[in-house]
């Protein structure tokens, strides 16, 4: 398997801190309707983007070696910040959940715990379509439990594949570091999107 090129990048939140191994995307040009009516787009990829689309989009299996691999790579420089690593839930089924595949990869490479620690109160609504940040903010309060005899004391690497707007992300560093008792959480994401909506 070869290394992916990455470009970290910094992302901020109520974690202490945290990083996007690249974008989500670099450029999307509208390039018409297909014939359902939906605007489709030519859009570009870096390298680790487009893997976690094949993942994530495709089920393909495949393009979650070179993430782990890549991901490792970069935490492995700072494996003494964090004890466990702590996946966001999914917000909707998938046959493959590429945030656990990835987690468990990316843990069992370190030799790290990942603590399924984090539930759900009700069913999510995919907050990707929810683009006012006070309707994020109110579709995310109360929705996470922490495990907290998992969390106590604990420095945690909170992981998700994508960062938006962080209100996922945030709600669960409240919780972590409240309830939960976590000492520290540090975040990582494999990658951002190009705007926070």
């Amino acid at each position: 398997m070869a290394m992916v090129k990455i470009n970290p990048i910094k992302i901020e939140g109520r974690w202490q801190s945290g990083v996007a191994l690249d974008l989500h995307t670099t450029s999307s040009t509208p390039i018409g309707y297909n014939e359902f009516g939906h605007m489709q787009f030519d859009t570009v990829r870096p390298e680790i983007a487009e893997l976690l689309y094949r993942l994530k989009n495709r089920a393909d299996k495949d393009a979650a070696g070179p993430i782990i691999e890549t991901a490792v790579n970069f935490l492995a420089a700072h494996r003494d910040k964090f004890d466990s690593i702590v996946p966001v839930p999914p917000s909707h089924q998938r046959a493959l959940q590429p945030v656990t595949v990835l987690a468990e990869g990316i843990g069992a490479a370190l030799g790290v715990p990942v603590l399924s620690c984090v539930t759900t109160t009700r069913p999510t609504t995919q907050l990707k379509n929810v683009t006012d940040p006070e309707e994020r903010k109110k579709q995310v309060e109360g929705l996470y439990q922490v495990d907290a005899t998992q969390t106590r004391g604990r420095s945690i690497l909170l992981f998700d594949d994508l960062f938006r707007s962080g209100t996922t992300m945030n709600a669960i560093t409240d919780q972590l570091l409240g309830p939960g008792q976590a000492a520290v959480v540090r975040a990582v994401t494999i990658t951002k999107t190009r705007s926070n909506h």
